[in-house]
């Protein structure tokens, strides 16, 4: 199995130089290639330009240009195959008929990332493995001192060098055996994801609602504030920018943290485990407008406020990324999930299987209309959603 690893390096001084004009020239080699790419089909012919073609331009422009010479040459390709990626990404969103976002030209403050396809090509995690402290070559750049804060286990495959804000860091992929599953516990449990509660389970149980994003939220205004009265190109402005970048970062930062504990504890403690099945871009979409028909070019209340904020507690609580994560987890540990139906599974009594809206009056109340059994609303939907994944299991043996 493929496992990433994500270190913070330490460069010196002139290492970080060193690194900012790798990003700027792959900056300049993208743009280029999306240039010539634009150009050719803008020609009479309609001519189109494939990775091949560019790729083996790369010799010549490598021995015209030393600030390209300089770099390595795997990391080159690496950049124009993104751009191909970007391309093909694009036709494809053409053919299925949705917004077809024609790749743009970076610069160089959006270009943040450089790829090295293979451990040893332009570059070399543990280059010096004689030394205590560990450090990643890069061609160009040298020997750069890396914060290893775990082991890697496997061998080392790709390399990436990532710049966020002032810091930098390194990206690896290990190509690792697969791992031991974790001792079977004999327990299922399933899972009902919302906003007042980050989750219920089953058994009830509740993991509360961190709301990083709504506690930094007076400091996010406050900068997006500053940001807004700066004048573009200055000084303060790109201190400005920064601080907003810093403080989304920390959030991001908090919401995976978060999100790792919380999967861990639960695929530690379960053999199998239940979820809803969340269309998260469906549920986070705003309300269509209602045109007044009374007034030409007047339009009637359609609830988008308040549809807003529902959108901004969606996204801050972060239920794809928690997904996203318990079902790595899982299949590290040799533990299953599975993402069942979520209609109905609150409106459901466990007890007699009587579905109705009126189950439930409240937010997290529910009250069976049919037999009176009373129950959290979330802890309810849990165990629907737990009951049909086991059966959904059960039809469906691994």
């Amino acid at each position: 199995m493929i496992r990433a690893y994500k270190f913070l390096m330490r460069p010196t001084v002139g290492q970080q130089g060193a690194l900012t004009a790798m990003l700027r020239d792959h900056c300049t080699l993208y743009n280029a290639a999306l240039q010539e790419r634009r150009n050719a089909y803008q020609h009479a012919s309609k001519t189109s330009i494939t990775y091949g073609q560019q790729s083996g331009q790369l010799k010549d422009i490598r021995a015209h240009d030393p600030d390209q010479a300089r770099w390595s040459f795997s990391s080159q390709q690496a950049t124009l195959r993104r751009l191909d990626k970007a391309f093909a990404a694009f036709f494809r969103r053409v053919k299925a008929g949705e917004a077809p976002g024609y790749p743009r030209f970076r610069s160089n403050q959006r270009f943040d990332t450089v790829d090295f396809p293979k451990d040893g090509d332009g570059c070399r995690f543990n280059s010096t493995p004689h030394d205590l402290v560990t450090r990643v070559r890069l061609q160009g750049v040298g020997h750069v001192r890396v914060h290893q804060h775990r082991p890697v286990a496997g061998k080392v495959k790709t390399i990436s060098v990532k710049r966020e804000g002032r810091r930098w860091y390194v990206i690896l992929t290990a190509d690792q055996a697969a791992p031991e599953p974790l001792p079977a516990t004999g327990a299922v449990v399933g899972i009902d994801m919302g906003i007042a509660n980050f989750l219920a389970d089953s058994n009830g149980g509740f993991v509360a609602n961190p709301r990083h994003g709504a506690k930094a939220a007076t400091k996010l205004e406050a900068a997006q504030q500053a940001l807004s009265r700066c004048k573009r190109g200055s000084k303060r402005r790109r201190k400005a920018v920064e601080t907003v970048a810093r403080l989304h970062r920390k959030v991001r930062r908090q919401r995976l943290d978060h999100a790792h504990k919380t999967a861990l504890t639960l695929v530690r403690g379960n053999d199998f485990l239940a979820h809803e099945d969340l269309k998260i871009l469906n549920m986070s979409k705003a309300p269509a407008p209602k045109p007044d028909a009374g007034k030409p070019g007047a339009f009637l209340p359609n609830g988008a406020s308040a549809k807003a904020g529902l959108n901004r507690s969606i996204a801050d609580v972060g239920w794809g990324v928690f997904l996203a994560i318990l079902a790595a987890k899982a299949e590290g540990a040799g533990r299953e999930v599975m993402a069942v139906d979520p209609r109905n599974t609150s409106r459901r009594c466990p007890q007699c299987g009587h579905t109705a809206k009126e189950n439930r009056p409240t937010q997290e109340k529910f009250h069976c209309v049919s037999c009176g059994h009373t129950a959290h609303a979330d802890t309810v939907g849990a165990q629907n959603v737990l009951r049909a994944g086991l059966v959904r299991h059960d039809a469906n043996p691994a």
